[in-house]
């Protein structure tokens, strides 16, 4: 089978973090994460890596363009192409997620499924609340969570006029959440 790529969607505290994790220790499949891409292509001084360095330091949010050039670097790495990969933190924008799209059609891998791990709002409010971090407080959140919302229902949408949306309950033990998830992979899979 041709490597094959999924996207996973949730909100902070939704535990997408921890089943992303078991994914890809299940499937054999590659974390693709853009925090983590960013952080080594900034350690490993790559051209866009210094690009993104610089924009860092003025306190700016990364554009577009160098995101994207980042996560076309890591796509093209020999074991995202042997493996496939979950992305996790891209795409974030219909704009983004398009372009990914043409990414992996140029290279014949598939996007072959967006999973939106769904918890309710009220869940991973109290989730976060109970973490303790001080930065966590119930305005802090509900806002972060306003601006998910915002950004990611065109997404969600983007993905289901292609198919791609499979929408999975998150709610649970990890362990049940982790059943449910792979059920949906396995049947986008075939």
């Amino acid at each position: 089978m041709t490597s094959a790529h999924l996207v996973i969607l949730g909100r902070q505290g939704s535990g997408k973090g921890t089943q992303c994790e078991r994914l890809v220790e299940a499937y054999g499949m590659i974390h693709v994460s853009t925090g983590v891409m960013l952080r080594s292509a900034v350690a490993a001084g790559t051209e866009l890596g210094r690009e993104a360095q610089a924009i860092m330091d003025t306190g700016n949010l990364v554009p577009d363009e160098v995101i994207n050039g980042i996560v076309a670097e890591r796509l093209a790495m020999p074991d995202v192409v042997e493996h496939g990969a979950v992305l996790d933190g891209f795409p974030r924008t219909p704009v983004q997620a398009q372009v990914l799209e043409d990414m992996l059609d140029l290279a014949g891998t598939p996007l072959v499924g967006a999973l939106n791990l769904d918890v309710p709002v009220g869940v991973v409010i109290h989730r976060m609340l109970d973490r303790g971090r001080v930065d966590d407080t119930e305005e802090a959140i509900r806002r972060r969570l306003d601006l998910y919302e915002s950004e990611t229902e065109p997404l969600l949408s983007w993905f289901e006029d292609r198919g791609l949306l499979k929408v999975v309950d998150g709610l649970g033990s990890e362990e049940e959440v982790f059943l449910r998830l792979c059920t949906t992979v396995d049947e986008i899979l075939g």
